[in-house]
């Protein structure tokens, strides 16, 4: 191998944990989202801010491989967003919970950590139970909760299997302060050991917990930086609109 050859190698840098190339979503003429690009290095926190139609579900939910987008990749570490490699890289809370009413919460985090490769009696999985105040309905039905402790149960099954990529939106809404207080913790420490988190929210007291803030106006990318940033920007924002 040359001197060359070898340099250019050491320059190679490591795929980003989230890569858009072009992403776009069109209802008719109507753009969800318009043409985004963006890329989210390995173990960055980033919140992603907008009002209602901006485009924050849409583009997540894509991200999440749940909706097909019009044009445009999803790569995750470089690696297509419909592989099977990718799919096992990837976790994804949505706004709205999705549980199975005929399977007690239990057996939603043990199947699901089992299909990502756990053993299911984890003890990590009691713990995350027990922090998210839901440990005493282990082996109730979801058609039995309210639409909190549906949330903590979605929660739970998200964060249940390994993952390097978070994708959470809308998370704190119908959550009480416990729960809320528990999932930043849980969003904090999946940092801390490696993953990258995209969170989605309309709550401007979370923000300052994220070194990275997008927001989308209109289905387009207006603002990429620091997060503290976005403080100002959301009052700008909501003086234009009343």
């Amino acid at each position: 191998m040359s001197r060359r050859d070898s340099g250019r190698r050491a320059e190679r840098r490591e795929p980003a944990a989230l890569s858009v190339q072009g992403l776009s979503k069109y209802y008719g003429d109507v753009a969800a989202l318009a043409e985004l690009d963006l890329e989210v290095p390995v173990g960055q926190a980033v919140v992603l801010v907008g009002h209602n139609g901006s485009g924050k579900s849409t583009l997540l939910s894509m991200v999440a491989g749940v909706l097909e987008p019009t044009d445009g990749e999803v790569l995750i570490h470089g690696r297509p967003n419909d592989t099977l490699e990718a799919r096992a890289e990837r976790s994804w809370l949505p706004d709205s919970p999705v549980l199975y009413d005929d399977l007690s919460l239990w057996e939603h985090v043990e199947y699901v950590n089992r299909m990502h490769g756990g053993t299911g009696d984890d003890p990590f999985l009691d713990e995350l139970l027990e922090r998210l105040g839901v440990a005493d309905r282990r082996d109730h039905l979801p058609s039995q909760f309210s639409r909190g402790l549906r949330q903590k149960s979605a929660i739970a099954v998200a964060l249940c299997r390994p993952f390097s990529v978070l994708l959470v939106d809308e998370p704190f809404v119908g959550l009480d302060a416990t729960g809320r207080l528990a999932l930043l913790e849980l969003i904090e420490e999946a940092r801390e050991n490696g993953a990258t988190v995209l969170v989605a929210t309309h709550d401007p007291d979370v923000i300052d917990r994220f070194e990275r803030g997008l927001m989308l106006a209109n289905g387009e990318l207006v603002h990429d930086g620091a997060a503290s940033e976005l403080h100002g920007l959301l009052s700008a924002d909501d003086r234009r609109a009343s």
